[in-house]
């Protein structure tokens, strides 16, 4: 325990000292690509509805604008570099836990920068354009599916613990149930990513009860990479607090949720999961049930998805939206955690 908590302090301070100068990096690279037209100031409304699916969304996001991504490559170096470092310090080189957990982060990672250049690139000429799902959603299929793949057939992961009940045996069925919480967890988290803090701060709620789950049954790997990942958050959260100077971008969200799902997996605690991040089910719910009423009612549910959007709409201050979401994902965690420690 006592390691365990100097990592997540060294990872803090690494992670501080390295964000100052990456925030100014950000900036630099935003006011020499950027179009003054995308400023928010200087943003004229129709042109935004004219390139935009979700109008009122992006009206509600325009103070975000001039705010730089990209927060989410240096959190996911600073992890990569001391898990491996910690490991090869301990003399464990072929760590197969390890090994999965860096392939969701730098593989979804890696789809997410390639999104966060293209954002880049269009708003570089006014507009406000990623990659369209059509290309996101069969990759990240394709990820998924070979972590899951490597969870079943080389780390030996085909059951999960209902809580109360136990332990249940699903061979073969476990892959599509992976598949589904990491592509699910992944695009959850991304639409989290709206507001100054919120899903960062959520994630560190959701990281420290896991922290418990991996060292309650003796993971010292899962231990050590969730711990370096809270020191990171704790020190990113600095910065993306309201009013916010730095946003992860989609690299930091589409492999923040997919490697929070594979840690739920690894614990085997799959219920857990779903509890514990229960505020991101619920965010992506609230999009997913928005996106069917218009595709198949021809109407909207709610005036804007996700909800936490719906609530600035209504006129909530940002911060109070996000500092009761907090509290609900606290009490998610603490009823997950319970749930899972009943099912030892």
């Amino acid at each position: 325990m006592v390691q365990l908590l100097g990592l997540v302090v060294i990872s803090f301070f690494v992670s501080a000292l390295l964000l100052v100068p990456f925030v100014d990096f950000l900036f630099a690279i935003r006011r020499k690509y950027v179009n003054k037209a995308d400023h928010p100031e200087e943003v004229d409304a129709p042109k935004i509805v004219a390139v935009s699916d979700t109008p009122i969304h992006d009206k509600l996001m325009k103070a975000d604008f001039n705010t730089p991504v990209g927060g989410g490559i240096l959190i996911i170096a600073v992890i990569v570099l001391l898990s491996v470092g910690t490991i090869i310090f301990k003399g464990d080189l072929f760590n197969p836990r390890l090994g999965v957990l860096l392939l969701s982060l730098l593989s979804f990672g890696a789809l997410g920068l390639v999104d966060d250049v293209k954002h880049l690139v269009y708003r570089s000429e006014g507009k406000f354009k990623g990659l369209p799902s059509r290309i996101i959603f069969p990759v990240q299929i394709a990820l998924a599916t070979v972590i899951a793949l490597i969870l079943y057939f080389s780390l030996g992961f085909n059951n999960i613990y209902v809580p109360i009940l136990g332990n249940v045996m699903l061979g073969w069925w476990y892959i599509p149930l992976a598949i589904f919480a990491i592509v699910g967890f992944s695009n959850a988290y991304n639409i989290s990513d709206g507001l100054d803090g919120l899903s960062s701060g959520l994630l560190t709620i959701c990281l420290v009860a896991f922290l418990v789950l991996a060292h309650t049954v003796f993971d010292t790997t899962l231990s050590v990479f969730v711990g370096i990942w809270i020191g990171a958050l704790i020190a990113y959260l600095y910065f993306n607090v309201y009013p916010a100077r730095i946003h992860l971008g989609d690299a930091g969200g589409f492999a923040f949720g997919a490697t929070l799902a594979v840690v739920g997996l690894l614990t085997g605690k799959i219920f857990g999961l779903a509890i514990i991040g229960g505020m991101y089910v619920v965010i992506i719910l609230s999009s997913v049930i928005q996106i069917f009423s218009k595709r198949v009612f021809k109407r909207k549910v709610f005036p804007v998805a996700p909800i936490h959007m719906y609530f600035k709409y209504i006129g909530w201050p940002e911060p109070k939206i996000v500092n009761r979401f907090w509290l609900a994902g606290a009490m998610c965690a603490v009823m997950g955690l319970w749930l899972s420690l009943l099912s030892k």
